[in-house]
């Protein structure tokens, strides 16, 4: 059933939590007593208890990680990450199935996990150690490496009850990265912190993976998942979506849902479209439509580097309208942000009704590969915010290059001439010829 050479087997894992109900097994003393007195409460009132639902935050997963993987792990939010990442560190009984984890194990799944408040940061060094079974001769030896790495020198010998959240998040990295188990298991680290540390993370990361550790890596960063992980577990309502190549499966997992149907064109009155937005809008002002002209003013989704490209939107407005201001976005699919066009704060004079609005770019500074719009607007308000909206596909330079230092396949930060044009009443979403 299980082979040699694989850090992590996992057969059938699968997780199931009653709604409405705490665990029991792992419960605070407090959490015991004040169940045990609602249940003799409930009892004495004689009342049957209504029946619970159950949610599957893991279905029946199966999957392997060989010795020496950094494996990324993505996913919507409630997909069910986490909570694998706590089964495989022991945190979280699984309610079936079965992992086995042939290694020593290093976590990092929240703010300080395994950290003792009233302990001080060199002491709970000390104690991680011990949970990991280091002996104190290897801790020592790795001592002033973590606390250099955490810059908390200072406050070493300070409870950690009184660090910062950025101190606590930086020293839990440092021990859990730094005390040399088998398998590092980091969930979101990169959520939190500063860009520097963010950088600092990364690097560490890379270090240990390229020292032969295994890696599980969370996190809703897909610049740092194709960058660290050679393969990626796309996990959606607790089941494996996908498990494959990094690059392609973050690329399957940015372009689910994404709105085009037509080159260059995209339909946005679908309310669908909106669905699992995290940001709260107002949705006064709504965008109906986006497409994608080229030079010649024709529907498009490829171009090429430097052509022109303008840009029209299609709004519906249920309020009059003073003020706005647009944002589109373009990133690529690993979800790497290349630049914005934005028009700044607009004076305008818009009743209720449609309206349309163009931005113009010169010379598209987009090198060769597939990309995505994002839209947002607002007025003093969040508005509209629309992830994935359209696709355009750069096809590299446009006819031979003799020169080859002007072939390029990596991206850089750009300036982008952009122009924008008056926002006019009344616009019709139906696409039209199309290249």
């Amino acid at each position: 059933m299980f082979e040699s050479g694989h850090a992590i087997e996992v057969r059938n894992l699968a997780k199931r939590y009653r709604l409405g109900e705490q665990d029991v097994l792992h419960g605070s003393l407090r959490d015991a007593v004040s169940r045990g007195f609602a249940n003799a409460l409930h009892r004495a009132r004689r009342r049957p208890r209504a029946p619970r639902d159950s949610i599957w935050a893991l279905d029946h997963v199966t999957f392997d990680v060989p010795r020496g993987e950094v494996l990324g792990i993505i996913g919507r939010n409630g997909a069910g990450k986490t909570t694998l990442l706590k089964i495989l560190s022991r945190i979280t009984e699984p309610t079936d199935g079965e992992a086995v984890i042939h290694g020593r194990v290093g976590s990092l799944l929240e703010v300080g996990t395994g950290f003792h408040g009233d302990l001080t940061g060199r002491e709970n060094i000390f104690l991680n150690g011990a949970i990991l079974g280091m002996r104190r001769r290897e801790i020592e030896r790795r001592f002033d490496e973590i606390v250099a790495f955490a810059e908390v020198e200072r406050f070493i010998d300070t409870p950690v009850k009184r660090y910062s959240s950025g101190m606590y998040l930086r020293l839990a990295f440092a021990v859990a990265a730094h005390l040399e188990p088998e398998i590092l298991i980091v969930d979101e680290v990169l959520a939190v912190g500063d860009a520097a540390f963010q950088r600092k993370c990364l690097g560490k990361m890379d270090e240990v993976s390229g020292e032969g550790r295994t890696v599980l890596l969370v996190s809703h960063n897909m610049s740092a998942i194709t960058s660290l992980a050679t393969r990626c577990l796309w996990l959606d309502a607790g089941r494996v979506r996908a498990l494959g190549p990094a690059r392609e499966t973050v690329a399957a997992y940015l372009t689910e849902g994404h709105v085009a149907k037509q080159p260059g064109f995209a339909d946005l009155r679908d309310p669908q479209i909106r669905a699992g937005v995290p940001k709260q809008t107002q949705k006064q002002i709504l965008f109906e439509s986006v497409r994608l002209l080229d030079a010649d003013g024709r529907t498009s989704g490829v171009f090429f580097e430097r052509d022109e490209l303008r840009l029209e939107l299609g709004f519906r407005s249920t309020i009059s309208l003073r003020r706005l201001e647009v944002l589109c976005k373009f990133s690529t699919l690993d979800g790497t942000l290349v630049f914005t066009l934005t028009s700044g704060a607009m004076e305008v004079d818009i009743e209720p009704g449609p309206f349309t609005l163009t931005v113009d770019v010169p010379s598209l500074p987009l090198r060769r590969g597939t990309y995505v719009v994002d839209l947002y607007a607002l007025t003093s308000l969040p508005q509209d915010d629309i992830r994935g909206a359209v696709e355009l596909e750069v096809s590299g330079p446009r006819g031979p290059v003799e020169d080859p230092r002007q072939v390029r396949d990596e991206l850089g930060l750009v300036a982008i001439e952009q122009e924008w044009g008056a926002v006019e009443s009344g616009h019709e979403p139906a696409p039209t010829r199309s290249r």
